[in-house]
């Protein structure tokens, strides 16, 4: 029987692959006030501009390719049972092949009604005022905003109480509640945090492995040894 790795990963993985960090030092996203394109508020008072940002976010998409530690993860499939919960809306860790990814803040390549959030469609083109589902009301980006509940906290919390070993990737553990899933490992399970500034120290945590450095750097040596220690 595998044992199970549950990764989870934030925006430095997607960074190496030429996505755009979520927040900049500067506190703005894309040259935009965070609230103004990610927030039920701000889609209210201009929909037109947040359509805009995430079609601009979309299109990126198909410029970029999974990296070195994207397909790290990959390379652990036949070892362990991998399950991936990442705070990244974009789809490399499917380009790269990895089988199960649960999207806690949704995805780029989905949209949803308005009226009906279980109402989800795939969409690969531009998104547009106009764009309505079946029962008439707009569509909008299928993206957990600022203020609204993470639908998929709950299933992320389960995954992570399986964890054997638990591998953290180019994320901050400073946005919540998906900061918060570290929690629910047991004690004694193996924790690897990689991250070129991490912001954890060895104290924080039992059987914590600090890999300072970036993911494409660190996720290959580290799956290399796991994949050592069972094959």
């Amino acid at each position: 029987m595998k044992s199970n790795i549950v990764v989870l990963t934030g925006a430095g993985i997607s960074a190496e692959s030429g996505i755009n960090t979520f927040r900049g030092s500067n506190g703005l996203w894309e040259g935009h006030d965070i609230m103004e394109v990610a927030s039920p508020q701000g889609f209210a008072k201009n929909p037109e501009l947040v359509l805009h940002f995430y079609n601009q976010r979309r299109k990126q998409l198909f410029e970029v390719f999974p990296n070195k530690a994207h397909k790290a993860l990959v390379d652990l499939e036949p070892y362990y049972d991998v399950s991936i919960i990442t705070q990244n809306v974009d789809d490399l860790h499917e380009k790269a092949g990895s089988s199960q990814v649960l999207h806690l803040h949704g995805e780029l390549l989905k949209v949803r009604s308005t009226y009906d959030e279980s109402v989800v469609l795939h969409w690969e083109k531009d998104l547009l005022l106009g764009d309505v589902c079946e029962n008439g009301s707009q569509l909008r980006p299928h993206i957990v905003w600022f203020g609204e509940q993470v639908p998929l906290l709950n299933s992320a919390v389960e995954i992570t109480q399986t964890a054997d070993i638990l591998i953290i990737i180019g994320t901050s553990m400073q946005v919540y509640p998906a900061a918060s899933l570290i929690g629910y490992v047991q004690s004694q399970t193996p924790i690897y945090f990689i991250d070129p500034k991490p912001s954890v120290q060895k104290s924080d945590f039992n059987n914590l492995t600090i890999i300072p450095t970036t993911a494409v750097e660190g996720v290959p040596i580290l799956a290399s040894k796991l994949i050592d220690t069972v094959s």
